[in-house]
């Protein structure tokens, strides 16, 4: 079983940065695809960024390409989600989720065996 909990939400101008935490515990946490999610308010949750469990791929949706960077340290059971040019519309809870043995693909369009808790992120105009 694995837990998440995410940190690093805030609040930030347009055109700012944020990089947010996803902390893991549990094991062979390496085999996890890790993906960040969002849901703004009134809509549903939408995929944004996912890494595979060895880091050699990435998958970005289009809205964040190109000014997000998603990135793993296996050996601190950390995944990373640096948010660079942020609009407004980049407003909204974001989550991390795990599959296990998933690619970063997949982790798009599959359902995640885990789930943490959310963080706000709050981008003012």
């Amino acid at each position: 079983q694995v837990q998440l909990g995410e940190s690093g939400g805030g609040l930030v101008q347009a055109g700012g940065s944020l990089k947010l935490s996803c902390a893991a515990s549990g094991q062979f946490f390496s085999s996890y695809g890790i993906g960040w999610f969002r849901q703004a308010p009134g809509k549903e949750r939408e995929f944004a960024a996912a890494i595979s469990g060895g880091s050699s791929t990435t998958y970005y949706a289009d809205s964040v390409k190109g000014r997000f960077t998603i990135s793993r340290d296996n050996t601190k059971n950390m995944v990373y989600l640096q948010m660079n040019n942020l609009k407004p519309e980049d407003t909204a809870v974001y989550y991390c989720a795990a599959r296990q043995y998933s690619s970063a693909q997949r982790m798009s369009i599959m359902k995640a065996d885990y789930w943490g808790q959310g963080t706000q992120v709050t981008v003012s105009s």
